[in-house]
């Protein structure tokens, strides 16, 4: 869980509200019902406050205010080293007045700190990735088999391009649509190489 909820932390505090559920979302579906699927229901509708709140939909904010508060009751703070208690608070004043969501949106602390994408470790970076491809509307196949070629690299004895490219992708906001032309085009060549050994044994 740890990836997957350090990757939607650090997407909700880059300001992605709206995206940072998806490093929630599968993760949280495989749960069976307990205090991880609360915390992670409750964290996804808390996003989906905030993002309801940026958008104006002052009935939607407070209705998942609420609805987020009951999933978070009870847990400890922290949980799972997610500061909760300015999260319930958040949650309780948005209830209150949903313009409050708007105006003052909390940063989310995990480990003690508000971490961004530089604070992700490469398995967290993948994950966010992902869902900035598709937030994003990049082609999500590219970054699938970019991590993979990154997983591959950080395994074995080679070089660490497709590493050092996704780390760019994720942390470098103002170049990453240059940096996933890099990626894409590394990856068809990768591919075209592959394809190419193939050949050689059919």
């Amino acid at each position: 869980m740890r990836d997957h909820l350090r990757a939607g932390i650090a997407v909700y505090n880059e300001g992605r509200y709206h995206a940072a559920h998806d490093a929630w979302e599968a993760y949280w579906l495989d749960l069976d019902e307990g205090d991880d699927e609360r915390f992670l229901h409750g964290l996804i509708q808390f996003t989906a406050v905030v993002h309801h709140a940026s958008e104006e939909n002052w009935s939607g904010a407070r209705g998942l205010a609420e609805s987020a508060t009951e999933y978070l009751d009870g847990l400890p703070d922290p949980y799972r080293e997610v500061a909760l208690d300015r999260v319930r608070s958040f949650l309780a004043a948005t209830a209150a007045d949903p313009h409050h969501a708007a105006a003052d949106p909390p940063s989310m602390i995990h480990d003690g700190e508000a971490i961004g994408y530089d604070a992700l470790a490469f398995d967290a970076t993948a994950i966010a990735a992902e869902v900035l491809a598709e937030a994003g509307r990049y082609d999500e196949e590219v970054i699938d088999d970019a991590v993979d070629r990154a997983r591959d690299e950080l395994d074995g004895d080679g070089g660490s391009q497709f590493v050092g490219m996704l780390f760019s992708f994720v942390r470098e906001r103002d170049q990453r649509p240059v940096v996933y032309q890099r990626l894409r085009d590394h990856v068809e060549l990768e591919q075209q190489k592959d394809d190419d050994v193939r050949g050689l044994f059919e």
